[in-house]
């Protein structure tokens, strides 16, 4: 394997040689972002701890099939939850709900009337993100929340670059009309 001497692939080329310690650190290095992305998908913190879980147990087992390709350690975790959040979903024959991107951010106000406008355009931001259609919700999610590239949410969606592009502007687009209504504008 032919990889960059980054500390991360540093770490997934020891804990291909079955270093134990090598993937604890990749597993403490990614289980925030796994388990913020799976709980954005699933919206239930049991469910979420479920699969994180099972991601990290996956991946220990087929850690000798990774090959960087031009994505990230994280990115192929996430491809890995992805497949288990869809596995989820048709375990329980539901529609795969994504959570908006407001949940994550601090109010460094804490007036009660501060948070109440927090909490108020949380729940306008969530209710305009479950109005948009899955793939753009899915764009939306794994570029803003999970922090990912273009060339990584192409990958991990099967689509190029291009295309996740137009999603991406199409979805913010849908999202500016939709939070506008929501203002009465």
């Amino acid at each position: 394997m032919q990889t960059s001497e980054t500390p991360e692939n540093l770490l997934v080329q020891r804990a291909i040689a079955n270093d134990r310690d090598a993937f604890a650190n990749l597993y403490e290095n990614n289980v925030a972002r796994v388990s913020r992305y799976v709980y954005y998908c699933v919206h239930s913190q049991v469910d979420a701890e479920d699969i994180t879980q099972e991601v990290f147990i996956r991946a220990w087992k087929a850690i000798n099939r990774y090959s960087p390709r031009g994505v990230s350690f994280g990115a192929w975790l996430i491809a890995i939850a992805h497949n288990l959040i869809i596995d989820h979903f048709r375990a329980k024959k539901q529609v795969i709900p994504l959570d908006s991107v407001a949940d994550t951010l601090p109010s460094n106000d804490k007036s009660p009337t501060a948070l109440s406008e927090v909490n108020f355009d949380r729940i306008q931001v969530k209710q305009a993100v479950f109005k948009l259609a899955p793939d753009k919700q899915k764009v939306v999610v794994m570029r803003f929340v999970d922090g990912l590239s273009c060339a990584e949410v192409a990958q991990l969606l099967n689509k190029s670059e291009g295309a996740v592009r137009v999603i991406q502007h199409r979805a913010l687009k849908d999202l500016r009309r939709l939070m506008g209504q929501a203002d009465g504008k």
